[in-house]
């Protein structure tokens, strides 16, 4: 019993925290907005289309994904699906991950990482049936059945084909340098001004102003993957903070009612005690066999003494104290888990 109970508000609190990474109902009652990926095909707007079609659209056919976010927080933020013409999503990736049920990537918020807050989702997401795209994004993170996934995808054909030139080019100007001749005057010019090659106590500055930039946006990207990684951390810490408040709920409600047990057992005993005291003390004429009759009738045992009862009274309320005060422990420790998942959740 106490093993099944703490498994059901493990799953629960696992189930709580998973329903936030999901949209519950596409309700938003805004227009949808078409742009270079989607093409609006009814009257210059997006056309509502059914969460249980998207897995079967046409080729050439495209399903957005709008969230609507009050700026004022007035109003709870909404989801809506809208149709339409494909685009051009060559500058986009196509994400995908195996063995996961395309239908659920539907109702799944979209994350650029891992770790982020469960309201920072991706605003517009698109479908085609078979993948899954995000302006800027070469990989993204959605939570199935409230296990974390990655989506992957390959690297747009326009970077592909940057990248590829950009490789080239070094190789090419390699290529078509000269061997310079002694004699020229040109070269010894050249030669004249490098003063790379002279010792000198001053520094000498040889980086290019492009090596700086790049220098400058590995170090802002660096900064970035830092604080992603961070993100994760305190995800996952809220995350085990939950479950040491669940079972910390689940033995301070075992312990209330052992402590609760104890506590009966000592009242019961207590009422008999008192009554036993009021016919045997009596100043003038004490009655023996009024007590044992008492305690016979009460108590159901006619061999027990008012020593015995009352040994059996202090060990109802030790065992009273002890149930509580580890009760009181348990209730203590999730508290502080909660508050501390909270913050984190929060954070």
């Amino acid at each position: 019993m106490k093993r099944s109970l703490l498994m059901v508000l493990c799953l629960s609190v696992v189930s709580a925290f998973a329903g936030v990474y999901d949209i519950e109902e596409f309700s938003a009652k805004d227009a949808g907005t078409p742009d270079d990926y989607i093409v609006a095909e009814f009257g210059g707007t997006l056309k509502v289309a059914p969460a249980d079609e998207v897995e079967s659209l046409q080729e050439g056919r495209l399903v957005v994904r709008q969230k609507f976010e009050d700026p004022f927080g007035e109003s709870e933020t909404s989801y809506q699906l809208y149709q339409g013409g494909k685009g051009d999503l060559s500058s986009m990736t196509a994400l995908t991950a195996d063995g996961v049920d395309y239908s659920k990537l539907i109702s799944a918020k979209l994350y650029e990482r891992r770790g982020m807050s469960a309201d920072k989702d991706v605003e517009k997401v698109y479908f085609d049936g078979k993948a899954v795209y995000a302006p800027g994004l070469t990989t993204a993170v959605v939570f199935i059945d409230g296990s974390p996934v990655t989506l992957k995808g390959d690297a747009p054909a326009a970077e592909e084909e940057e990248e590829t030139v950009a490789a080239a080019a070094p190789a090419a100007s390699s290529s078509d340098e000269e061997e310079c001749d002694e004699y020229d005057p040109d070269c010894e010019e050249e030669d004249d001004d490098d003063y790379s090659s002279y010792k000198t106590s001053a520094p000498v500055d040889n980086t290019s102003a492009d090596d700086r930039d790049y220098a400058a946006s590995d170090a802002a990207n660096d900064v970035g993957d830092r604080f992603g990684i961070a993100d994760e951390v305190r995800f996952w810490t809220a995350v085990a903070l939950s479950a040491v408040a669940g079972a910390g709920i689940v033995m301070g409600i075992l312990n209330h009612s052992k402590a609760s047990e104890a506590q009966d057992a000592y009242d019961e005993l207590s009422e008999i005690n008192d009554k036993v005291l009021s016919a045997c003390n009596v100043p003038d004429e004490p009655n023996p066999d009024k007590c044992r009759a008492i305690m016979s009738e009460k108590a159901g045992n006619t061999d027990w003494s008012l020593a015995n009862m009352q040994k059996r009274m202090d060990e109802n309320k030790k065992t009273h104290d002890s149930y509580a005060t580890a009760r009181n422990i348990w209730f203590g420790v999730a508290a502080g888990a909660i508050a501390g998942a909270v913050v984190l959740f929060v954070w």
